[in-house]
């Protein structure tokens, strides 16, 4: 059975794997919140599973460089130390941030799309997949995953908000937007694959639906025997504020990952959307 060093404690996507591979690893836990995981063996791991990092988005710039000390140079030390240590895989929890903001038109990300990050958060990230490519070899694998929006029960961001107005608001706007999202389930399950297989490269895995927004909110509304009304009367005011204001970018705005550069070879799709949701929500 393999071993996993997962590198956070109570982390929300690193608890998520650990109860979602019960009696598939072994799994144990380190902080990085000290230089104490400095003095740890790695040498008994057959993976290491980085989750650990500054997760939102800030624009104080006092944060800067705060953010590329914990997403950037702590992914390469830790990097570096598994690979020094004979660690066989290194997996680094990166996200679709790298690529910037959702846009009020289109936004489709395919494999030739270049990644342009526009704040230090999706920079930081971006320059720690730089970082830990170069340490790839036939002895020490790395897999990046960019994700989407992560949501699930417990998660944090914009989903358990749309969630709280889903169940309050009796009327909606009816934006007609695309995104991509990830369930928690269907998150473990892609990276158990990649353990499993003993992968390497760079993946993109989403929910096999894009998501419309306000048709999310209604079918959460639905979970809680409730009804939300949709609108179009807002959609002039909110197309324009999009570019302008960040939550209404967030929630309104488009940004997808191309459906094709995310399949793989096994199913890893173990919720659809409105399964998800319901279990989310329930």
């Amino acid at each position: 059975m393999k071993r996993i060093l997962i590198t956070a404690k109570n982390s929300y996507i690193g608890n998520a794997f650990a109860i979602w591979t019960t009696d598939k690893f072994n799994i144990d836990y380190i902080t990085c919140r000290n230089d104490e995981w400095k003095e740890r063996d790695f040498s008994k791991y057959d993976v290491i599973l980085h989750v650990a990092g500054i997760a939102h988005v800030s624009t104080d710039p006092n944060m800067e460089s705060q953010y590329y000390k914990v997403n950037r140079d702590l992914t390469i030390e830790l990097a570096t130390k598994s690979k020094s240590e004979g660690v066989k895989q290194f997996i680094y929890l990166s996200s679709i941030i790298v690529y910037g903001e959702s846009s009020s038109g289109e936004r489709i990300i395919n494999k030739n799309t270049i990644p342009k990050p526009s704040n230090f958060y999706g920079n930081s990230k971006l320059q720690a997949e730089e970082g830990i490519k170069p340490l790839e070899s036939n002895n020490f694998k790395v897999v990046i995953i960019r994700p989407p929006m992560i949501y699930g029960k417990g998660s944090k961001g914009n989903y358990p908000k749309l969630a709280k107005a889903a169940q309050k608001l009796p009327f909606f706007p009816d934006v007609d937007n695309q995104r991509s999202m990830l369930h928690i389930d269907n998150l473990c399950e892609f990276i158990r694959l990649m353990i499993d297989n003993e992968e390497n490269g760079l993946f993109f895995p989403q929910n096999s639906e894009y998501v419309k927004t306000s048709e999310m909110v209604t079918t959460i509304a639905e979970v809680h025997g409730k009804k939300v009304k949709l609108t179009k009367i807002f959609n002039p005011v909110l197309r324009a504020m999009v570019s302008k204001v960040g939550i209404i970018n967030k929630v309104f705005g488009n940004l997808v990952y191309a459906k094709n550069i995310s399949e793989y070879k096994q199913n890893y799709r173990v919720r659809d959307l409105k399964d998800s949701i319901m279990m989310t929500e329930k």
